[in-house]
């Protein structure tokens, strides 16, 4: 028997249909309750509203877990490449080696972008912020494209504008950096994989050759890996949003960009080293910063622990904080802001206060760690960010238009002023 719930207005009674997830979450189907009642919901920030069902990421914070469609995220961090994890979260299933063996060789094809880019490039001055560099050139791609904008492309024409995006963002995200510190602009090397080739933009020199160490490698998938969906957050949402009045993939994965770009959302992790380096200004006394944590007086926090989502430990955090030791490890790498790092985290794992909040550090806290330890400087920390992400968005994107959702509308409440008479400007 179906499950139900009534809502009692005004003496009369509304049936709502509940749905259940495969993973036994419940919702309240109000489809068709305005219509029904003249009622709406109100939720600020649609922290209780589902926009869509979905099958392509489960995230359960209590419980601390997070899957991409079905797979655990320890299992495809440990075991998946970012691409084979790309393609797994667009189209739904892992490839088998043909299939990603041409889904890589079809993303190398499409590296290059057009050279009158560099013009639009040129545009910006030294001083542009990578993330604003990066979401005008990719709005720019519908341009360069046009046919993309067509609401009745073929599967085709999706499926090549998928690998398009996917092939030229790492060479647009470097040529943003590239752009910020004013050096020569690197070209794609498409005999390096993914990862590297990205590592190469950023860091290589025109005339010489580019060799990655492989722990680096392996690190930079990893994160790309975690950060690669989140379930219906607000860069997927916008995404969502923009897509559904049929713009363009190009248009509604720049509108992610800059939802993505927000501190609230993508910027923690750059928040995470500024903070670091205002305890290293101050002396460098961690315990200091801690007593200021907990003085709930204090306008201080601790950025990178805890997570509005996750009640539990974040399950990416686990994963990145062993790829974390191991870079650094590796590397070798001496950094005073480092070690203010490891004794915060040390703190945060034995302190009762903590625990007892479970405010354990995040995925940001670590991902910082690891960014800042392969050179890449903060303000790109969200650019990286934008590339894992990139097949979420695309996947969200993608799963949108072939549910045929339609146009998001939300509603409001109004309550601002009644009806009133315009008052003439001698009057006033």
């Amino acid at each position: 028997m179906s499950r139900y719930a009534e809502l009692i207005f005004e003496g009369k009674k509304y049936i709502l249909p509940v749905v259940e997830g495969t993973e036994k979450e419940l919702a309240l189907d109000i489809n068709k309750l305005r219509d029904e009642s003249g009622l709406i919901t109100l939720d600020p920030g649609y922290k209780n509203t589902g926009s869509n069902t979905s099958a392509i990421t489960f995230l359960d914070g209590e419980q601390g877990i997070l899957r991409y469609r079905g797979y655990a995220i320890e299992e495809l961090a440990e075991k998946s490449s970012f691409l084979e994890v790309a393609y797994l979260l667009i189209y739904g299933e892992l490839p088998n080696k043909p299939t990603l063996h041409k889904f890589q060789e079809d993303i190398t094809k499409h590296t290059m972008v057009h050279e009158n880019m560099r013009k639009i490039l040129d545009g910006f001055p030294s001083e542009a912020h990578p993330m604003g560099v990066l979401s005008s050139l990719i709005s720019s791609l519908t341009a360069f494209y046009p046919n993309s904008i067509s609401p009745t492309q073929s599967p085709e024409e999706v499926d090549l504008n998928i690998i398009r995006l996917l092939a030229k963002m790492p060479t647009i995200a470097a040529w943003s950096y590239k752009n910020e510190i004013g050096h020569p602009l690197n070209y794609p090397n498409n005999s390096l994989d993914y990862c590297a080739n990205f590592l190469s933009m950023m860091f290589a020199f025109p005339t010489e050759k580019y060799d990655a160490d492989p722990v680096v490698i392996d690190a930079l998938n990893k994160l790309l890996i975690l950060h690669a969906d989140h379930e219906q957050n607000c860069s997927a949402a916008t995404v969502r949003v923009v897509g559904s009045s049929q713009a363009s993939l190009f248009s509604a994965v720049a509108g992610g960009i800059n939802a993505l770009w927000g501190p609230l959302h993508g910027g923690a992790n750059q928040e995470v080293i500024e903070m670091l380096e205002a305890i290293h200004a101050d002396g460098g006394n961690v315990k200091k910063y801690v007593e200021k944590a907990k003085d709930k007086n204090s306008k201080f926090r601790l950025m990178g622990f805890g997570h509005r989502v996750y009640k539990n430990y974040d399950p990416r955090a686990k994963i990145i904080k062993g790829a974390c030791d191991n870079i650094l490890n590796k590397l070798g790498v001496r950094d005073p802001l480092l070690e203010i790092a490891k004794e915060l985290e040390h703190i945060a794992l034995n302190d009762p206060y903590f625990v007892e909040r479970k405010l354990y550090p995040n995925v940001d806290f670590y991902s910082g760690i690891i960014y800042k330890a392969m050179g890449i400087p903060t303000e790109m920390f969200t650019v990286m960010f934008a590339i894992g992400r990139l097949p979420g968005w695309i996947a969200q994107w993608k799963e949108m238009v072939e549910h045929k959702l339609p146009i998001s509308r939300p509603r409001q409440i109004y309550v601002g002023h009644p009806l009133r008479p315009y008052i003439p400007m001698g009057n006033r």
